[in-house]
């Protein structure tokens, strides 16, 4: 896999550094509700800073706001930042999607964004599949290089696109097949069991892969879209018309529990249900312990998937906690991410 150079190789003394973070983190009433992000972002941050950096600024996107929208302002973000790492050569500037050109990978706002840094360092991977100014389009502008994060994650998951150790478990949730058919198919020549979860396994009864591929023997169904629906288990071919299976059953997270625990690497993205309703959250929690007890090497990305190992306070017994994951599933699938691919080669 290609590797871009890296941000130890850069002379940052006394030099101005624009960095590209992911601090696309949620927000309750005005304030940081998750800084995981924010904190993931720091690594990078201190180097510079340590390095002797003149000036470091920051940008980064939050939320898909439709223009200006105080809702979606940064102010909140740089106070916390500024809590965990203060430094008055820090800068936050304000989110990048207020600018129309940030989408579109406008050459003129790119250049609005080179005037901060005499160097561009890019660690924010959870956006690197995505073509916008600040992550593609500034790194023609600037010398480009990748942060601490995004390296970690290009090695991290790079491992499991290389050798790795048998027997390999990739575990798929969510909703839509087509969302993710491509690293199926990808991952599919190279593991040995599939376990599908969530709404994507009634779109995979006739599954085109080569890999055996393990669908539920049982689901938590519910007569209506409801948290407070009335529900049963029952089996995932018997669903009641007009009922829908919103976890996996029971003796379906025992069965996939047992092949995770015999696993020696394990990549897991997309829950077993609808994860925010307790009453249905019982199947990815069952997947998450068992990925977190297995001897494996286990990388977790995707939204609803990484949510639940760190509600469960399952992290640290996971061997990688993807920060990206549309990007990690473009990057597993085989495809460049342009801003990967715009900084030059260590």
């Amino acid at each position: 896999m290609r590797l871009p150079r890296s941000v130890r190789e850069a002379d940052v003394s006394g030099r101005r550094v624009l960095v590209r973070a992911d601090l696309n983190v949620p927000l309750e009433e005005g304030r940081v509700a998750d800084d995981t992000r924010i904190r993931e972002s720091l690594p990078t941050l201190r180097l510079l800073l340590e390095g002797g950096a003149a000036h470091v600024t920051v940008c980064s996107h939050l939320g898909r706001p439709q223009g200006h929208d105080p809702a979606y302002a940064l102010a909140p973000v740089e106070a916390r930042l500024r809590e965990l790492l203060p430094d008055e050569r820090l800068e936050v500037l304000e989110n990048t999607r207020f600018q129309p050109g940030e989408t579109k990978n406008d050459e003129g706002f790119a250049r609005e964004l080179a005037a901060h840094g005499e160097l561009y360092v890019n660690d924010a991977f959870g956006s690197a599949h995505r073509a916008h100014a600040s992550t593609e389009g500034i790194a023609h502008l600037l010398p480009a290089y990748a942060g601490l994060l995004l390296e970690r994650e290009l090695h991290e998951l790079g491992r499991l696109l290389g050798e790795v150790e048998r027997p390999f478990v990739v575990i798929v949730g969510g909703l839509k097949v087509e969302d993710k058919i491509g690293v199926l198919k990808t991952l599919s020549v190279r593991a040995d069991t599939m376990l599908i979860g969530g709404k994507m396994a009634e779109q995979m009864r006739e599954s085109p892969l080569t890999t055996p591929v393990e669908l539920p023997s049982d689901v938590v169904a519910a007569s209506e879209f409801s948290e407070g629906a009335e529900a049963r288990t029952v089996a995932f071919d018997a669903v009641p018309d007009g009922w829908l299976g919103l976890d996996i059953g029971p003796a379906t997270r025992r069965t996939y529990a047992a092949v995770i625990a015999e696993a020696k690497t394990v990549f897991w993205n997309g829950p077993m249900g609808v994860f925010e309703w307790p009453r249905f959250a019982g199947g990815t929690e069952a997947v998450a312990r068992a990925v977190a007890e297995a001897d494996a090497f286990s990388v977790v990305g995707g939204g609803d998937s990484v949510r639940a190992v760190h509600e469960l306070d399952l992290t640290k017994r996971i061997s990688w906690v993807s920060t990206g994951g549309g990007a990690s599933l473009e990057l597993l699938e085989g495809k460049t991410l342009p801003g990967v691919a715009a900084i030059p080669e260590t």
